[in-house]
């Protein structure tokens, strides 16, 4: 199984709805996705159709229940090979619940091991701030896509998650592989324009080549409660995702990495 974290330190700029449109992308190539929702708020749980304030097992259990049947936490999608780890608002208070509990930062990654054959891809929905959930999904993860708004305010969440990425590359036997990706672009103001001219110059190895661009399709398969693959496949968004994918595997496949911070 391969592990792909979605992070940003910066809320809005589209981590869950990157999440799940690759794994939609990843399902109808014929492979099995395991969605983890790692932010409190629960964006993706709602998403695939649960209730983050809901009764029953979620990722919060697998913090308090040790590396117990992980298999029996993950519950099943509406999509034949999209199954999900959902999210509980509880999970806002693991920083103060663990305090300095050892090995509180590999939860993640030793229940993922779990069922490493059960799965092809798991991608990890992080939350927009520094904890012990974003720590979690670093050290898990294979590869890092930090989706980018391209917009001003955007550019200063990514400057602190590069220091966090940094941070984590001391701690982990090798550098973690991130792609920065610009989204919500806008052709037509000129914000967008100029926020990703600065990523250009500031990260340009670490940049991806292309755009997510802005698409109202977006809004209506979260409406539908589905990845934009399924309900418009030829609609800008799922085209300028497909082509991310392609550049993902293409680097998976070759287990080079993307960028090492």
């Amino acid at each position: 199984m391969r592990i792909w974290a979605v992070a940003n330190q910066k809320g809005g700029v589209g981590k869950t709805t990157t999440a799940v449109t690759l794994a939609g992308l990843l399902s109808q190539r014929g492979q099995r996705v395991l969605l983890v929702d790692m932010d409190p708020h629960g964006s993706m749980t709602s998403y695939m159709g649960y209730d983050p304030d809901g009764d029953g097992s979620s990722l919060y259990s697998l913090f308090h229940g040790g590396c117990g049947s992980v298999a029996a936490m993950i519950r099943n999608t509406q999509f034949e090979k999209i199954s999900i780890l959902t999210a509980s608002t509880a999970l806002a208070t693991l920083d103060r619940q663990l305090g300095t509990q050892d090995g509180k930062g590999l939860v993640i990654a030793r229940g993922l091991s779990q069922i490493s054959d059960d799965y092809d891809y798991a991608l990890l929905d992080c939350p927009p701030t520094l904890g012990v959930l974003m720590v979690n999904a670093l050290a898990a993860c294979h590869y890092l896509i930090v989706p980018v708004q391209s917009e001003f305010l955007a550019l200063k969440g990514l400057e602190r998650m590069m220091r966090t990425i940094s941070m984590m590359n001391h701690a982990r036997m090798a550098p973690i592989p991130y792609l920065i990706v610009p989204t919500l672009f806008d052709r037509r103001t000129r914000a967008s324009g100029q926020a990703l001219e600065n990523m250009k110059e500031r990260y340009p190895q670490a940049l991806w080549n292309s755009i997510i661009p802005v698409d109202t399709q977006f809004r209506e398969a979260s409406r539908a409660g589905s990845p934009i693959s399924h309900v418009a496949s030829r609609s800008r968004g799922s085209i300028a995702y497909s082509e991310l994918l392609e550049e993902l595997l293409m680097f998976d496949e070759s287990d080079h990495g993307i960028a090492a911070g």
